[in-house]
């Protein structure tokens, strides 16, 4: 699967129901060439857009659950990630 067609899907966490964006990048490590995360779009901050920062939420390949056709599934605890 390619990066063309991860940005296609929706991203939802099973724990809340809520959707959080498509995907708009990877990470993965340089190595090995396997998958680390996918990231989605974070909070908005006017600032970071400014300076050219991107914003995103880094998803660790382990808390992904399942890539369906439409819909890429994710368990993440967001309150974690604060």
């Amino acid at each position: 699967m390619s990066l063309s067609e991860l940005r296609t899907k929706d991203v939802v966490n099973t724990l809340d129901g809520r959707r959080l964006g498509k995907v708009m990048d990877i990470e993965f490590d340089e190595g090995t060439g396997q998958v680390e995360a996918l990231v989605v779009p974070g909070e908005f901050k006017m600032t970071s857009m400014l300076r050219g920062e991107k914003c995103g939420v880094v998803i660790p390949w382990q808390h992904i659950c399942k890539i369906g056709e439409n819909v890429i599934l994710v368990d993440l605890d967001l309150d974690d990630l604060a």
